[in-house]
C-alpha cells in the first residue's frame, strides 16, 4: 500500500471532493508525513521482494503494450487485458516455440489486478471474460502440447549417497576439499531437511545447531510459505553410516566457515591439512565458533577465500548438476536436475519408503496433502495404486 493508496480517500474538508455514499465512513485522520510514509511501506512489505519486483517488472510490460496500441491502462477495461493475453500467446521464440507459459500469464494478470487496486479500481482480471481468456489459452496449449510443465527430476538417497561419494574421492589438494565439504552438505542438508534452495542460501549460521539426542535443528525463519515469518524447525537426525550423515557434513563444513573467519585463507589451509581421514562420524565431536550473523552457505573464489555473502540459488542449482555430471550421470539426465531436485527428492524418496503424507507434511511443510499428490503421480505412480493389486 503505497502513499497513492492512502491519499486516495476525499478529504472532507475539501468542499470539491464528492460526498461519500457511506455516511458513516471515518474522516481520514491528520497525520504526519513521516507517519503516513512508514504506514505505506510496512503496507507495502506485506508482499515479498520478488513478487513486488515481479509485478513491477509485469505492469511495465503491460503499460508499454498499451501505449503501442492506444488503449487506456489504468484503468484498464477486461477486453483490453484479454486482448493482451491473446498477443502474448501468439508470440514465439526464434525457435517457434512459444515464449511464455500460461503461469506467467495468469502472473501479468495478478500483477495488473494488484496495481488497480492500488489505484482504487476494482481489478479486470476478476471479469468473467479475462478469466475465460486465460482458460481458453491453457486449453489451447495442452491441445497442441505445447510448453508442457517440466519439473525438475528428483533425486533418490541412492543418488545422494553416489554423488557424495564420488565427490569426496576425487577431492584432491585443500581447494578441492573445500568445494567437496560445502557441496556435500547443500547435498545431505538440502535432501534430509526436504528444503528449497531460497531457504538453504538464506540460513545463517545461527539458524543451524547440534542437539545432542536429534541430530541438527535447523531454524527455518521464512520461507516461501512463510512470508511473515512465523518460523519453524526441521531436525535432520544422525545417520548409521558417516558417509551420508547430515550432522557430520554440517560440521565439517563448519569447521571450515569457522577458520575462516577467525584467520583466513591460511587458517583454512591449516585445518585441511591436519585433518583426520573423513572414515568415522565426525559429528559428536568439538563444535566450532562461527559467526552467529553471517551467512551459512558461500561461495567460493578461484583462490579458495570463502565469499563474505550468501550463496546464491542459482549457485545451488549449477552445483547439484555439475556434481551429478561428474559422477557420470547421462547428459540428459542432468539437464532435468536442479535446486528443486532435492526436495522433489525428499518427497519421493518418502513415499517409496511408506511414509504418509502427514508425515512427509511435517517436513516439507507443505500446506495440504493435495499439494504432495503432484509428487506421487510424476515420480511414485505404483504407490498406494490399486494396478499392483491385480494379480497379473
Amino acid at each position: 500500500m503505497p502513499d497513492d493508496l492512502l491519499m486516495r480517500r476525499p478529504d472532507p474538508s475539501d468542499a470539491s471532493a464528492p460526498a461519500s455514499s457511506d455516511s458513516a465512513a471515518p474522516s481520514v485522520p491528520a497525520l504526519p508525513a513521516e507517519t503516513i510514509a512508514r504506514v505505506a511501506g510496512t503496507a507495502g512489505r506485506s508482499r515479498s521482494e520478488s513478487t513486488r519486483r515481479n509485478y513491477a517488472a509485469d505492469w511495465a510490460r503491460f503499460t508499454a503494450w498499451c501505449q503501442q496500441e492506444g488503449h487506456a491502462a489504468l484503468p484498464a477495461h477486461p477486453l483490453t487485458v484479454a486482448a493482451y493475453l491473446l498477443d502474448a500467446a501468439a508470440t514465439v521464440t526464434e525457435v517457434g516455440e512459444r515464449a511464455y507459459s500460461p503461469s506467467t500469464l495468469a502472473r501479468w494478470v495478478a500483477g495488473i489486478g494488484y496495481h488497480h487496486r492500488r489505484a482504487g479500481h476494482p481489478a479486470p482480471g476478476t471479469d468473467e471474460l479475462v478469466a475465460a481468456t486465460l482458460s481458453g489459452i491453457r486449453r489451447d496449449y495442452a491441445a497442441a502440447g505445447e510448453r508442457p510443465r517440466s519439473p525438475r527430476a528428483p533425486l533418490l538417497t541412492a543418488d545422494i549417497v553416489t554423488i557424495v561419494d564420488k565427490m569426496r574421492a576425487d577431492s584432491t589438494g585443500w581447494a578441492n576439499e573445500v568445494l567437496e565439504r560445502r557441496d556435500s552438505v547443500v547435498l545431505l542438508l538440502g535432501f534430509a531437511g526436504a528444503f528449497r534452495r531460497s531457504e538453504l542460501v538464506a540460513l545463517a549460521c545461527s539458524d543451524i545447531s547440534l542437539h545432542r539426542l536429534d541430530g541438527l535443528h535447523i531454524k527455518l525463519r521464512r520461507s516461501k510459505t512463510d512470508q511473515e515469518g512465523r518460523g519453524s524447525v526441521r531436525a535432520l537426525p544422525f545417520t548409521h553410516s558417516h558417509t551420508s550423515c547430515p550432522p557430520c557434513a554440517w560440521l565439517r563444513w563448519a569447521q571450515v566457515v569457522a577458520a575462516f573467519d577467525s584467520g583466513g585463507r591460511p587458517a583454512v589451509i591449516r585445518l585441511l591439512r591436519t585433518a583426520e581421514p573423513f572414515d568415522a562420524h565426525v559429528c559428536r565431536g568439538v563444535r566450532p565458533r562461527m559467526v552467529p550473523a553471517s551467512p551459512w552457505l558461500r561461495s567460493i573464489r578461484k583462490n579458495g577465500n570463502l565469499s563474505d555473502t550468501a550463496l546464491s540459488g542459482a549457485a545451488v542449482h549449477q552445483a547439484i548438476r555439475r556434481r551429478a555430471e561428474q559422477a557420470g550421470y547421462d547428459p540428459e539426465i542432468v539437464q532435468q536436475l536442479g535446486g528443486h531436485s532435492l526436495r522433489a527428492g525428499f518427497v519421493t524418496q518418502a513415499f517409496r519408503n511408506g511414509a504418509s503424507a502427514h508425515a512427509i507434511m511435517r517436513q516439507t511443510g507443505h500446506a495440504t496433502p493435495a499439494m504432495l499428490e503432484t509428487y506421487a503421480r510424476e515420480h511414485a505412480p505404483l504407490i498406494g495404486n490399486a494396478v499392483t493389486n491385480l494379480g497379473l
